[in-house]
Parts: structure tokens; sequence; C-alpha cells
């Protein structure tokens, strides 16, 4: 009976360890499905074509060449603009330049940023979903025509969204 009880022990140890690697198992996952859903990924319009890129380009505005911080997705005036990754809304309004902005905050040292809007359809403090709506296209601000210019920072800096357009999920 002694040796009954010493392989009870044993066999709880054994589940004990199984159940801690499990746990180590699950944050692993579930750490990389959070670094999935804050990453940016896939395009910020349900339709629209790219017409734009990050770079430098010649203003539309004044005809010299400028650093251009984002790209420009195109569209139907009041088409559907959507979040390319979770987040918090730090931004919902005008801001110079860019007209009617909306600004998410991923976690991460991920920001993104929708310009030129028509509508804006979520607040500050908002908590949104990928490819939720979060606004219409429109051409507010400084824009030649119905368009979203798209921005992906990292840790407060332009990067070029490009890559992150194409990793789409």
């Amino acid at each position: 009976s002694l040796d009954f009880m010493q392989a009870l022990n044993d066999m709880e140890t054994q589940i004990d360890d199984r159940a801690r690697q499990l746990q180590v198992i699950e944050d692993i996952l579930s750490s990389r499905a959070l670094n999935n859903a804050v990453s940016p990924g896939g395009r910020p319009v349900s339709k629209g074509w790219l017409s734009s890129y990050y770079g430098k380009r010649t203003d539309p505005f004044n005809g010299r060449q400028a650093m251009h911080k984002g790209v420009d997705f195109a569209g139907k005036l009041g088409s559907d603009i959507v979040a390319t990754a979770e987040g918090v809304v730090t931004w919902a309004g005008k801001r110079y330049g860019y007209g009617q902005l909306v600004e998410i905050n991923h976690g991460n040292g991920y920001s993104t940023r929708y310009g030129h809007c028509q509508q804006i359809l979520v607040a500050v403090g908002d908590k949104v979903e990928p490819g939720q709506k979060i606004a219409l296209m429109g051409s507010s601000g400084r824009s030649t025509g119905p368009h979203v210019h798209y921005e992906v920072l990292k840790n407060g800096r332009q990067v070029d969204p490009t890559r992150y357009v194409r990793a789409s999920r």
C-alpha cells in the first residue's frame, strides 16, 4: 500500500509538471496571437486601390519634391475605412494637413493613422478590432479627391506601411 501511495504521489508530480508545461505553451501562443492582433496587417479599406506610395514624391499642391509619410488608398466617397489591428482610439477629429483623422494606438510601439475622412465613426477611448469600420472615406484637409491617407508609426515615427499592407491576415 506504501508502493501505491508512492505511485500516486509520482503521478501527481507528473500531472503538475505537465500542467506547468501546458501553461507555458499557452502563454507563448496567446502572446503570439496578441502580437498578430496588435501588429498592423492588411488594407485600411474594404474597397479601393493603392493610389500613392510612401516616399519622396511630387507634392500635388505645389509641384515640389516632398516626403509622403504614408500610403493613399483611393475609392468612392463614403466607402468604409477599417482598422488594420486591434487597439484604442487616441485621436478622432480634425488635425492640420490630415483633415478628419483617426489615430489608433495598438500597443507594442505601433499606432496607425487614417486621414482625410468624410465622417468619423469612433471616439477617443474606443477599443477597436481588426477590420472594424472606423470612418468613411472623404477628401477633408489637404486632399485632391476621395482617399484615405494611411500611416503606420513604430515608436512614434512613420515607417513604410507597404510591408504591413501586404501582411494581410
